[in-house]
């Protein structure tokens, strides 16, 4: 596996034990996926299915299903709420998840149920590098740095 820098947009908010993000929206909803270290860790998805529009998720519950080479995977959702969207461009181009994981690789949207109450388990901003870090080398990875992505200032 790659140990090119990693990317981690800081307007994020990571649930590292789970390699998942969500990014707030201003109307209650957020946008979550995969972090790309998660996708290092995991390897090639195959298939990544969502759960049904109207379905209510836990912080730490089962928000999607992907298909590894070797195994099928639960993803955690970073915050609680209902989905609103699956994105429906995975169905057909689930390599989105590895190419773009933090834009059209997106997973789905929920709509938040209580971000205050998910909040002291998610990582933004400066905390997020250094977490990243310890987690890769808890599963057997040494990365060569990570970086913010440039187009997400830090806030």
């Amino acid at each position: 596996m790659s140990n090119a820098p990693l990317q981690h947009p800081a307007d994020l908010h990571y649930l590292m034990e789970h390699q998942v993000w969500a990014r707030l929206a201003g109307d209650g909803t957020a946008t979550v996926g995969i972090t790309e270290l998660g996708i290092r860790l995991s390897g090639e998805i195959y298939m990544c299915r969502a759960k049904r529009i109207g379905t209510e998720v836990a912080q730490g519950g089962t928000l999607a299903v992907v298909e590894l080479a070797k195994a099928i995977v639960a993803v955690k959702s970073p915050v609680t709420g209902t989905v609103i969207e699956a994105n429906a461009a995975l169905a057909d181009r689930p390599q989105l998840v590895h190419r773009d994981p933090y834009g059209t690789g997106w997973i789905a949207r929920l709509r938040l149920a209580n971000f205050q109450a998910d909040q002291p388990a998610l990582l933004h901003g400066d905390a997020v590098a250094p977490a990243m870090a310890r987690h890769a080398l808890a599963h057997g990875q040494q990365l060569a740095g990570t970086t913010r992505d440039p187009s997400h200032p830090a806030p």
